[in-house]
C-alpha cells in the first residue's frame, strides 16, 4: 500500500512538472490549451497536498534546522504563487471562465499572472532539487552494483545541461521577467514550441541542480554540532 501511495505521489509530481513546463509557452500552444493545462495543474496541486497532508499537519511540530526552514519557506511560497497564478488566470480567461469579468482588472491580473508564473518556475524547480535525492536513490536501485564511473557520468551530463540552462536563462531573458523589467513575454512563432520547451527544461534543470547541491550543503550544515 505504501509503495502504491509513493508511486502515485511521484507520478503526480512528474505530472505537475510537465504541466509547469507546458504552461510557459502560452500562445505557442494556444490559449485554450494553456487554460486546460492550468486546470490540470490545479487538480494535481490539490491532489499533491491531499497526499502530503501528514507533512502539512507536522509543520508546527519538531525542531527546525536550516534544511527544514528552507523546505518550509519554499512550500509556502509555492502555495502563494500557485494561488496567485490560478486566481489571475481565471480573471484573464477567454475560454473556460470567460463568463467571469471584472472591469479594470486585466492589466493587474496579467502582471500578477506573469510574476507568479516565472517565480513559480523558480520555486518549484528549487523544491524539486531539494527532493532530488529520492530520484537518485530510486535510480540507484536499477543496478545491483554501484559504479563510480556511472555516477560521474550522470553528474557530468547534469552539469552540462545546467550549463546550457544558464545560457538559456540569459537568452530567454528570464531574469528580466522575474524582476518584472519586461511586462510581456516575447515569443518567436517561427521558432516553434519545441526549442522553447528545451530551453525552459534546461533552465528548470539548472535551478533544480542548484537546489539539489544547496540542499546537500544545508543538510551538512544542520548536522554539524555547535561547539561548546
Amino acid at each position: 500500500m505504501k509503495n502504491k501511495r509513493f508511486t502515485v505521489k511521484i507520478l503526480i509530481d512528474i505530472g505537475m512538472t510537465i504541466c509547469l513546463l507546458l504552461l510557459m509557452p502560452y500562445s505557442l500552444l494556444s490559449e485554450t490549451a494553456h487554460e486546460w493545462i492550468g486546470m490540470v495543474m490545479l487538480l494535481l496541486f490539490i491532489l499533491h497536498h491531499i497526499l502530503n497532508h501528514k507533512w502539512l499537519t507536522s509543520i508546527s511540530k519538531g525542531k527546525y534546522n536550516a534544511f527544514r526552514i528552507t523546505q518550509t519557506v519554499l512550500v509556502i511560497m509555492m502555495f502563494i504563487l500557485m494561488m496567485g497564478s490560478m486566481i489571475s488566470g481565471i480573471l484573464l480567461s477567454n475560454h473556460i471562465f470567460k463568463w467571469i469579468e471584472i472591469s479594470g482588472s486585466y492589466m493587474t491580473a496579467r502582471q500578477i499572472h506573469m510574476f507568479c508564473a516565472y517565480w513559480g518556475l523558480v520555486v518549484m524547480s528549487l523544491h524539486l532539487g531539494l527532493h532530488w535525492n529520492i530520484v537518485v536513490v530510486m535510480a540507484g536501485r536499477l543496478w545491483k552494483n554501484s559504479s563510480i564511473i556511472r555516477k560521474w557520468m550522470v553528474r557530468t551530463v547534469a552539469a552540462v545541461i545546467a550549463g546550457y540552462g544558464l545560457y538559456a536563462f540569459y537568452r530567454r531573458q528570464i531574469g528580466d521577467y522575474l524582476l518584472m523589467k519586461v511586462h510581456f513575454v516575447f515569443y518567436d512563432y517561427e521558432e516553434g514550441v519545441f526549442p522553447f520547451l528545451i530551453d525552459y527544461l534546461a533552465v528548470m534543470i539548472l535551478i533544480a541542480f542548484i537546489g539539489y547541491y544547496g540542499g546537500l550543503l544545508l543538510k551538512k550544515t544542520s548536522k554539524r554540532k555547535p561547539k561548546s
